[in-house]
């Protein structure tokens, strides 16, 4: 659901069920992160890197907040949603499950 240059790791949880997760993904430096949305909260925590995080419908990476390695961030769901990797970052997401992205513009969908 991400795409190339992207890369997750399940620690816990099944994605698809309604019950606890937490995963890890590992982006490529550079990579973008598309517009969307998710069904329900997620909580990260940046483990390496600096990720560039931002609230919105279109990407505007001048609009972006660098969160680096310690940062803590809240996706609430339904929330439009974008970013980008500098460096190779890594951040871990925890959540109640079932876990979900939706993708603005269905056609930055890796699943088309």
């Amino acid at each position: 659901s991400m795409g190339d240059g992207a890369e997750i790791a399940v620690i816990e949880g099944d994605l698809a069920e309604e019950e606890p997760f937490t995963f890890r993904l590992r982006l490529e430096d550079g990579y973008r992160i598309k517009p969307h949305i998710h069904p329900a909260y997620e909580r990260g925590t940046i483990l390496q890197g600096t990720l560039h995080f931002a609230h919105g419908e279109a990407f505007d990476a001048d609009n972006t907040t660098a969160l680096p390695e310690g940062s803590t961030f809240i996706m609430p769901p339904g929330a439009p949603m974008y970013g980008y990797a500098e460096g190779e970052v890594i951040f871990q997401l925890h959540g109640t499950g079932p876990w979900g992205i939706e993708y603005l513009d269905p056609e930055h969908d890796p699943r088309q």
